[in-house]
C-alpha cells in the first residue's frame, strides 16, 4: 500500500510545475513533499527530479517512472470502475479542468448537482485562464471552448456555441458600426489575449470558406469577464462566445455587429486523453453535462 501511495504521490509531482504546486495539490507542506520525494529517490537509488529555482524537470529516469506510473494508476482506475459496475454505484475521483468564466458560471453548478446525486464520487474542479496542457495529464476531463489544442484528444460536444463581435450602443453611436470585417482594423478592439502576440486574429466565415482579420486596440486581458465589462462600458468591440454575452445582447446592453457575416463554430467540448481507460463515473459526468449544459446556455 505504501508503494501504491508513492505512485500517486509521484504522479502529482510529475505533472506539477514546482514542488510548491505539488504541495498545494497534495494539501501538505513543502518540506513534507521534499522529504517524501527524497525518500522515494533513496529507495529507488536514482534521481527522479531536477529541482530548479523556478520549475522542476524530470530526469530521464523520472520520465520513464512517470510514464509507467500513469499506466499503473490507469489500471487501478479501471479496476475501481469494474467494482463500481458490479455494485451499481458510482465511486472514485474525477479531476475536471475548465476555463475560468465557463467553469464558474456553468460547469461548477452542474458538477455540484452531479456530486449530490453520486455522493461516493469525489470531484476536483480546476479553473484556469492558462492554456490547456493535455500532455501533462493534469485532468481526467477537460471542458474546452473552441478547437481542441491537441488532435490526439478524444472529444464529445457538450453544447453548440459561436463567437460573435459586439459592442455597447454608446460605442456604436460614437464610432459607428463596421460594415465589413476589414472595417474592424479601424476600430478599438478589445483583445482577449491568449498568446504573447501584439494583435489578435478574429475569424469569420464558415469552416470551408474561412476569413480572418487582425485587430488591435489599447485594451487587452487574459480574463474574459474583464474584456466583456470593458465592452459594456463602451470602450471597444469584443469577440465573445454567445454563451458569455447572450444576456447582454437580449437586454440591449450590447449589440451584435456584422450580423450578416457568419462566424465559425466554437463549440464546447469534453476532452479526454485518447490512450487511457475512461471510467464509468467520468462517462456519466460527461453525459450529465451534455444533457444539462445546453439548457443553461439557451435563451430564457
Amino acid at each position: 500500500m505504501e508503494r501504491l501511495d508513492d505512485l500517486g504521490f509521484f504522479h502529482v509531482v510529475a505533472v506539477s510545475e514546482t514542488l510548491t504546486a505539488a504541495a498545494r495539490e497534495l494539501d501538505v507542506s513543502l518540506p513534507v513533499v521534499s522529504k517524501r520525494l527524497k525518500a522515494l529517490e533513496r529507495r529507488l537509488d536514482v534521481r527522479l527530479v531536477h529541482r530548479g529555482a523556478r520549475r522542476l524537470t524530470l530526469t530521464s529516469e523520472g520520465r520513464l517512472y512517470a510514464a509507467r506510473v500513469e499506466a499503473i494508476l490507469d489500471q487501478v482506475r479501471e479496476l475501481d470502475d469494474l467494482v463500481s459496475h458490479s455494485s451499481g454505484e458510482l465511486r472514485g475521483s474525477i479531476v475536471v479542468q475548465a476555463t475560468l468564466g465557463l467553469g464558474r458560471a456553468h460547469v461548477a453548478p452542474l458538477i455540484g448537482e452531479f456530486a449530490a446525486r453520486h455522493p461516493q464520487v469525489r470531484i476536483q474542479l480546476r479553473t484556469s485562464a492558462l492554456p490547456l496542457r493535455p500532455h501533462r495529464r493534469e485532468f481526467d476531463l477537460a471542458v474546452h471552448v473552441g478547437t481542441p489544442p491537441d488532435s490526439t484528444l478524444r472529444m464529445r460536444r457538450l453544447a453548440r456555441n459561436r463567437r460573435v463581435p459586439c459592442a455597447a450602443p454608446s460605442y456604436v453611436e460614437r464610432r459607428g458600426a463596421p460594415e465589413r470585417i476589414e472595417d474592424l482594423t479601424a476600430h478599438d478592439c478589445i483583445v482577449l489575449r491568449e498568446n504573447e502576440g501584439d494583435f489578435a486574429v478574429w475569424r469569420f466565415g464558415s469552416t470551408t470558406k474561412p476569413r480572418q482579420v487582425r485587430v488591435r486596440g489599447t485594451l487587452s486581458s487574459n480574463d474574459g469577464d474583464i474584456v466583456t465589462d470593458w465592452a459594456l462600458q463602451g470602450r471597444g468591440i469584443v469577440m465573445r462566445s454567445e454563451w458569455q454575452v447572450r444576456s447582454h445582447l437580449d437586454s440591449g446592453a450590447l449589440v451584435r455587429l456584422l450580423p450578416g457575416v457568419p462566424t465559425p463554430p466554437a463549440d464546447i467540448h469534453a476532452l479526454l486523453a485518447d490512450d487511457v481507460h475512461v471510467p464509468r463515473r467520468t462517462e456519466e459526468l460527461i453525459a450529465y453535462l451534455a444533457a444539462r449544459l445546453p439548457e443553461r446556455l439557451s435563451p430564457s
